[in-house]
């Protein structure tokens, strides 16, 4: 078994974080080096997906949950125009290795993703 990722250790609390919004299997925080003036990250649950190609193979549902929360918070925190980025690998910018999806919105002109 792994060690629980930074996003596993929010969850359970043991990172504090402010979880803005949740379903049953993923939930949503800011993130702490925001890119835009929205920079929300939408985070599964399970740490079972380390990219997006992952879950999309393993968990189409979720992925779809991922991505119908994403629309959700950006039309709550935002005007339900946003980007939605998946780094997938440490080359392309992603440095936890639990699938998340980072919402962008607001000012993205020159808008970058890390994480």
């Amino acid at each position: 078994m792994s060690e629980p990722s930074v996003f596993t250790r929010i969850l359970q609390g043991e990172i504090p974080s402010e979880i803005v919004a949740e379903t049953e299997r993923a939930f949503v925080i800011r993130d702490i080096a925001p890119q835009a003036p929205v920079h929300l990250l939408v985070i599964p649950k399970t740490q079972q997906y380390r990219d997006v190609v992952e879950l999309a193979a393993g968990d189409p549902a979720l992925l779809a949950e991922v991505v119908d929360l994403a629309h959700r918070v950006a039309a709550e925190h935002a005007d339900g125009e946003f980007r939605l980025v998946f780094n997938t690998g440490a080359s392309a910018g992603q440095t936890v290795f639990h699938v998340h999806a980072h919402v962008l919105a607001g000012g993205l002109d020159e808008v970058s993703t890390g994480a």
